[in-house]
């Protein structure tokens, strides 16, 4: 019966440098002998690298292609990030498993808040996101294309709309 086979245990020789708290949820191979590795505070990339789960802006399954879209900081601001696509990174994944569903189900369950304000010229989007080891979210805002994101009424703007979103976010006192 297929639903009993389990897969198989990740070699120790793909296990990536583990923190205290952090396990394995799932893996798949890639490359023959590396692999991409889900854990409960991120995905390990081939080579050493983790991106939490709170980094990862997009991830698209093909059926056979991981597609993983990084967030890169832009800018830091005062209560938040500016953050931009960094180079999409492609995995193609023979034996997937679990990894494509644990991505998606891991990075959706990051985002705890989101909403699109359209402004003048272009639109921004906020977002508060939960990060392993840090308490209360971690905001950012992402620019439409064409937004002048210089402009000093666009970052006055920006705050008040993250200000807004946190005050909507807090725990009640």
């Amino acid at each position: 019966m297929s639903f009993l086979r389990r897969r198989p245990k990740l070699p120790a020789a793909l296990k990536p440098a583990l923190e205290p708290e952090e396990r394995v949820l799932t893996w798949a191979p890639v490359d023959g002998d590396k692999a991409l590795v889900a854990t409960n505070l991120g995905l390990w990339l081939p080579g050493g690298k983790r991106l939490g789960w709170h980094e990862i802006h997009k991830a698209a399954w093909s059926g056979r292609e991981l597609r993983i879209i990084p967030s890169e900081v832009a800018e830091e601001r005062d209560e938040y990030a500016v953050l931009v696509d960094a180079p999409v990174i492609g995995f193609l994944l023979l034996e997937p498993g679990e990894l494509p569903d644990q991505v998606r189900t891991r990075v959706t369950k990051s985002v705890a808040y989101t909403s699109h304000h359209p402004l003048n010229a272009g639109g921004v989007r906020v977002v508060g996101r939960r990060a392993p080891g840090k308490n209360g979210l971690t905001w950012s805002v992402r620019y439409d294309s064409g937004t002048p994101v210089k402009l000093p009424a666009v970052v006055e703007l920006t705050g008040e709309l993250v200000s807004a979103a946190q005050g909507a976010t807090a725990p009640p006192e």
